[in-house]
């Protein structure tokens, strides 16, 4: 913490001072800039768009104009009651009403610029319950046509993640997903003529006044200018991600071996905004919560995302199964956690599938192309027979084999008895087998692989508390004036769940859209608004 009295003169100035540029930081940009306000926003990597970039930007954004060009029939009271069928008590019920409330019109806001356009896609919500829509209710952004030559700020957005995490170069094309989403909010803002971007710029300070109101921050800079003070006339909006990436702050908060397994875009993510508005008293919340998921262990000890499994069956090294392998991916990284399995190097989890699959795993996860790598590593076993595959793997011989009889019995009859998978929508929504249940496939053919899986995370979800306009708060209920957050530095209006496909970026981008219009009221009429 820097006091505003100790700061002598400042090194520039703004209206409203953002930290990170990922989907949450760029609406909320987007708002205040298109209010007239001077707004800066500054990105600690060399990229725009954090873990934005790498989604596929699926927002869960109910009631919104782009369903209903599709013909989707939704609306706020539906969302709402799904929402609260899944999130209930866990987080504040007017935090999930200023969501629900809010995100029609955050679609609103932004499709009011040209530049921003989205569409429907079927993606299923998550959870069986009252409002869910078993296609989707989620929107994506529009594809946003490659940079020409010497736009430098559409030629700073993060690559993709299998460019960037595994060397895969992607087709030549326009951009697509998470990355056209942030190429369409960056040309939004630079429409303004009131927004300013810097990369290569962090967060180590916010700056008080005598009063504890937040007045702008001190910023290190990687480009040789060394610290910056700026002064935010109206505030500071943080959205600068979640700790995911900080080895300390994951075995502090949630008690992790650490932060290898995560998908969070490197180079940021290190909980700096968070530990940053502690400093001043801001209180926080769910910080033992991440949006978990299943991902592939890679030989570096690195992990990669994978979701929409349509063969195989996960085990432990007893070669037991332990939960429905087509969850979605949050639940099944929960089931994980309940097994005690996958969340530590002694405790492996192997993905089990027959050759019908070819060389290809049965779901939805980038690989390289050098298999031989992680043969090398013992992450990805290849065996004539069960038995010579559960000794190659340490997994139980025995187990193995009943598991997978008893399995392909499951296959034959088509009820899953253990853990009924293929009974959901989400299963059947990734499911393409010819039995009785689409979502069992027996596991017959030889060879048989196994691919080691662990828990993996989206990013973390706990930070800090805030209230219905994203104002950041004390313990005592205050609020912090001018300080803001959003995106994976509040802490997350779903609590410990994740009800469907977008809630991370979308809740982010309502909760952006909240601060931006705080910030453009703040200081109107005959007094500032605290």
């Amino acid at each position: 913490m820097t006091d505003e009295a100790t700061t002598t003169d400042w090194d520039e100035e703004c209206d409203v001072l953002v930290v990170g540029s990922g989907g949450g930081g760029l609406t909320g940009a987007c708002t205040t800039a298109a209010a007239g306000l001077d707004t800066l926003v500054v990105e600690k990597t060399g990229y725009y768009g954090g873990t934005t970039a790498y989604a596929g930007a699926c927002l869960w954004l109910p009631g919104n104009a782009a369903q209903s060009r599709a013909g989707v029939e939704d609306s706020a009271e539906l969302g709402r009651s799904y929402f609260r069928a899944i999130v209930g008590d866990s987080t504040p019920a007017d935090l999930q009403d200023a969501y629900i409330d809010n995100a029609g019109p955050t679609v609103d806001f932004l499709e009011q610029d040209h530049d921003v356009l989205f569409e429907h896609r079927p993606f299923p919500d998550y959870f069986d319950a009252p409002g869910r829509f078993p296609l989707g209710r989620g929107v994506f952004p529009v594809e946003y046509p490659a940079p020409e030559a010497g736009d430098d700020l559409l030629a700073a957005v993060r690559p993709a993640a299998w460019e960037e995490r595994l060397g895969v170069r992607g087709p030549e094309g326009p951009f697509t997903d998470g990355r056209a989403l942030i190429a369409r909010l960056l040309v939004a803002l630079r429409a303004t003529g009131r927004g300013r971007t810097r990369l290569r710029t962090a967060l180590t300070a916010l700056v008080t006044d005598a009063d504890g109101a937040v007045t702008g921050a001190e910023l290190s800079t990687s480009d040789g200018e060394g610290t910056l003070r700026v002064r935010a006339r109206k505030g500071v909006l943080l959205a600068a991600g979640g700790f995911e990436a900080s080895h300390r702050l994951r075995r502090e908060w949630q008690r992790l071996p650490g932060a290898e397994w995560t998908m969070g875009a490197p180079g940021g993510n290190t909980g700096d905004a968070i530990l940053a508005a502690q400093a001043i008293g801001a209180d926080t919340a769910l910080l033992a919560e991440s949006w978990w998921c299943p991902s592939v262990l890679f030989p570096d000890g690195s992990a990669n995302f994978a979701l929409g499994f349509r063969g195989g069956v996960f085990v432990d090294r007893h070669g037991r199964r332990f939960a429905n392998e087509c969850l979605p991916y949050d639940r099944m990284g929960r089931a994980m956690l309940a097994a005690d399995v996958g969340n530590a190097p002694d405790r492996p989890v192997w993905w089990v599938f027959d050759g019908r699959w070819g060389e290809e795993p049965p779901g939805i996860v980038v690989v390289p192309a050098d298999r031989k790598s992680f043969a090398e590593a013992g992450l990805w076993h290849t065996a004539d027979t069960l038995d010579e595959l559960a000794a190659s793997t340490g997994v139980d011989a025995a187990g193995l084999t009943e598991t997978v009889r008893l399995f392909n019995t499951y296959a034959a009859d088509g009820v899953d008895a253990d853990h009924h998978r293929g009974e959901d929508a989400y299963d059947r929504f990734f499911a393409d087998g010819t039995g009785p249940n689409p979502g069992l496939v027996p596991i017959e053919r030889g060879p048989f692989h196994a691919v080691r899986l662990v828990l993996g995370d989206l990013g973390t979800k706990g930070g800090l508390r805030t209230d219905t306009t994203a104002r950041v708060l004390r313990a005592d209920g205050a609020v912090i004036p001018g300080l803001y957050a959003t995106g994976n530095t509040m802490a997350s209006v779903a609590g410990p769940y994740y009800p469907g496909p977008g809630a991370p970026i979308g809740s982010a981008m309502v909760f952006g859209h909240l601060a931006g219009r705080h910030l453009a009221d703040r200081g109107a009429g005959s007094g500032r608004i605290p």
